[in-house]
């Protein structure tokens, strides 16, 4: 057993964990840098959130997960249970407000949620390497363990820079249809050029001192620009209409989930407009598509 696990035995009686992970609202940016392993993404986290209880039961070497098709949670548990120095069952429950194969991390928030939450239970500390240690070996994961704004790894399930926080924006957001299996789609050859891989470059400079001066045009045009650049990987076929609708409500840009289905347009909310912007929005994109959600962004930080 790894000696920082710190594992606090078992209680006769059973003890619980309760834990949360946020979602995104897909990416503020996502392709590929120069060079190797160049994979990144950059995330929007959303007030929309997994909580995972688990409870250990001392009479059961078993896990038992609801609801039961949340496979990738069992497996991470199993995986924490396993390193214990005695064996030890347990009920996991999932309850997450985020839709499933739709590019809001719901996975991630599955599987970040079930470790903390199991850290608890077992008095074992779950900082975020030891967790992404568990992801590694399950999925592609989001960047959601961190309080902030950040450039993700999520083919390695590293960290590669904490960006900062932004104001609260409002998403306002379609759904394509149908679902994306992040694992498979993340076996697909990306077919940026090299060319390519230097835009992303500085499209990525570009967000970070824009994220660092609180510039939300500027992160809305970094946006809209990466929804475009993932047409040539994922094509969403509502892009052109959105980003049209986005313009016409005076929108900041547009937001893509790019393995996933949906589409945003955000608007900032403190504009003073900010109310006849969200209508107008919602309208086109109800028109458009037959379906719309809003998301509020979090934002980390007293100065948030």
């Amino acid at each position: 057993m790894p000696t920082d696990l710190r594992y606090a035995g078992p209680s006769h009686r059973g003890t619980t964990g309760v834990s949360t992970a946020f979602g995104t609202f897909g990416e503020l940016l996502q392709g590929v840098l120069p060079g190797t392993d160049g994979d990144f993404l950059v995330t929007l986290p959303i007030a929309r959130w997994t909580v995972a209880t688990f409870r250990t039961d001392p009479e059961s070497t078993t896990v038992r997960v609801v609801p039961d098709h949340k496979r990738k949670a069992a497996r991470l548990i199993s995986m924490i249970m396993e390193e214990l120095p005695v064996p030890l069952g347990g009920f996991l429950a999932l309850d997450s407000a985020l839709p499933e194969g739709k590019g809001l991390a719901s996975s991630s928030a599955d599987l970040v949620a079930t470790a903390r939450a199991a850290g608890n239970a077992l008095g074992i500390l779950m900082p975020p390497r030891r967790i992404e240690s568990y992801l590694s070996r399950i999925e592609p994961t989001d960047g959601v363990l961190y309080d902030s704004i950040v450039a993700y790894d999520h083919r390695r399930v590293r960290l590669r820079e904490a960006l900062g926080s932004l104001p609260s924006m409002t998403v306002v957001g379609i759904d394509e249809g149908g679902i994306v299996d992040t694992v498979a789609f993340n076996r697909i050859p990306k077919p940026f050029t090299a060319t390519e891989h230097r835009e992303y470059a500085r499209l990525l400079d570009r967000l970070a001192v824009a994220v660092r001066d609180g510039d939300l045009s500027e992160v809305g045009a970094v946006a809209t620009r990466s929804a475009e650049m993932n047409q040539a990987l994922r094509p969403k076929r509502t892009l052109e209409r959105m980003t049209s609708i986005c313009e016409e409500a005076g929108g900041l840009g547009v937001v893509a989930a790019h393995s996933g289905t949906s589409l945003g347009i955000l608007i900032d909310n403190a504009d003073p407009d900010r109310s006849r912007k969200i209508v107008r929005a919602v309208q086109a994109c109800s028109a458009l598509a037959g379906n719309v959600t809003t998301y509020r962004t979090l934002s980390f930080g007293p100065d948030r």
